[in-house]
């Protein structure tokens, strides 16, 4: 594994099902050697009406996607031109956002889909999360177990510079998140939500009390 760059990404949808439902923010902070090199945030125009109970949860109006936003398809070219080998994507709860990345390149790129995806490694400080804090993992429950300032959620690009420092704060508590990368846990009451991949190893994983020992942590079950 030999990672060049880090992508922090969120995505923002018109609902909770990938086949169903399309992205309509999305961001990507792109860090190289610790430092920020672009900062990608882009509304998506759907060429459809989403629900108002979606722009009461982000903000987003129909108005807001017809007028700033970008076309679907450049959104997927933007997308495949920064997943390049040697990428490290991180998400907080990465199967949904990678679900949906995944399904948006797949209707522009039949052909290529796959193989975006799957040259870059996935990490997801949601898992990480379960196995150091007790439930709830949400990403601004994380934010405030580590004492980091609050931003405005359920605006992308917002959510991945506090995953950025959620990121840093896991790092140094310990320094085992090398470990996690392309390991997502589920909760075997739920099972697996979204899509499943063949790079991705997908662990039951159980809630916890506390941070739990070095031998125990879910990857090296």
């Amino acid at each position: 594994m030999f990672i060049i760059k880090i992508i922090f990404f969120d995505t923002e949808t018109s609902g909770l099902d990938c086949r169903d439902c399309k992205i309509i923010e999305l961001a990507m902070l792109t860090v190289e050697d610790g430092v920020i090199t672009d900062d990608y945030d882009e509304f998506v125009n759907i060429g459809q009406p989403i629900h108002p109970r979606i722009t009461q949860i982000t903000s987003i109006t129909n108005d807001m996607l017809k007028n700033k936003g970008l076309d679907e398809r450049k959104v997927a070219q933007d997308i495949a031109e920064r997943l390049t080998p040697g990428t490290l994507m991180i998400a907080h709860n990465c199967q949904f956002d990678l679900s949906f990345v995944y399904t948006l390149l797949k209707r522009h790129f039949p052909d290529d889909a796959e193989e975006i995806i799957g040259n870059v490694d996935w990490l997801d400080t949601l898992t990480v999360l379960k196995d150091r804090k007790e439930y709830p993992h949400k990403l601004i429950d994380a934010v405030k177990y580590y004492g980091i300032e609050e931003v405005h959620f359920h605006r992308a690009i917002d959510d991945t510079k506090a995953l950025r420092n959620v990121a840093i704060a896991l790092r140094d508590e310990r320094d085992d998140l090398a470990e996690y990368i392309n390991v997502f846990g589920f909760n075997p009451k739920y099972g697996v939500g979204g899509l499943r991949f063949p790079f991705i190893e997908y662990k039951k994983q159980y809630f916890v009390k506390r941070i739990v020992s070095e031998d125990n942590i879910l990857p090296r079950k």
